[in-house]
């Protein structure tokens, strides 16, 4: 897999993100719901980017939206310096789902390699491709498997492999551990740290789990109750490698604690 191109010295870069003022109103049968309000963020290439928050506070709309499958109301959202849109067109990031959604008649390989068929690669470099990344997700030799003959953890695995296949420089992951048990979710968080280490992506990650946040991130974004504000930023000191012990650390449960009142403080605001 290759590397995310570093910038030249003194070359300025777009972020890989950025929001502003963004706000997301959805007209409902009921009437209007806001589910985004005054979004301010700034994303940076390489970042790793955890948003965490009660159920509805609007996560996955945030996510969405930089993913083009939502659009913001009012406000502006980049990505790679161009609008979401442009982005999909120019096929910028790739998107892992809550469920893995592997199509249960066709191989690991077959799945993982879909979008590479739909971008018109040649036979040999979906081959190329595809092998690269089931070797980068740990799950070389089950290419000619199908998906019902792999555990969960795997099969998200090769959902990951599936959004890594075509290079995009930005992986944006809707809460992909959330129904795995913890000892399954602890190994994937570590083996998603080495791939991002490996890669150089930009990852946006949602979940509910405050240890799974603190954990992954190099900035962690709690958001509040609809409709959704930011109510802190956290920016990670703890190094690049982290193995699971980390979560002992004093500096572990200190940034799990101001997570907690964060969470805290956009009850109280609601």
């Amino acid at each position: 897999m290759s590397q995310t191109a570093k910038p030249a010295p003194g070359q300025q870069t777009a972020p890989a993100i950025e929001a502003r003022g963004v706000n997301l109103v959805f007209q409902t049968n009921d009437g209007p719901v806001q589910a985004l309000k005054d979004v301010n963020l700034t994303i940076n290439q390489g970042d790793f980017v955890s948003f965490i928050g009660p159920s509805g506070c609007g996560k996955t709309t945030f996510l969405r939206a930089i993913a083009a499958l939502e659009h913001p109301t009012s406000g502006t959202l980049t990505v790679n310096g161009m609008t979401p849109d442009e982005a999909r067109r120019k096929r910028a990031y790739g998107y892992v789902f809550q469920a893995a959604g592997l199509y249960p008649w066709r191989t690991i390989a077959k799945n993982i390699s879909l979008p590479l068929e739909i971008m018109g690669f040649s036979k040999d470099e979906q081959e190329e491709r595809t092998q690269r990344v089931l070797d980068l997700v740990d799950l070389k030799g089950f290419g000619q498997k199908f998906p019902w003959q792999l555990s969960g953890g795997m099969q998200q695995r090769a959902s990951i492999a599936r959004a890594l296949a075509f290079d995009a420089d930005i992986l944006l992951m809707d809460e992909p551990f959330g129904a795995l048990d913890e000892i399954v979710r602890d190994r994937l968080n570590e083996e998603l740290l080495n791939l991002w280490a490996r890669t150089g992506k930009t990852i946006g990650f949602v979940t509910h789990s405050i240890p799974e946040a603190v954990y992954l991130s190099t900035k962690i974004v709690v958001m509040s109750p609809r409709p959704g504000r930011i109510t802190d930023v956290i920016d990670s000191p703890l190094p690049k490698h982290r193995p699971l012990d980390i979560r002992d650390t004093p500096e572990f449960i200190e940034i799990a604690h101001r997570v907690r009142e964060g969470l805290r403080a956009g009850h109280a605001h609601d």
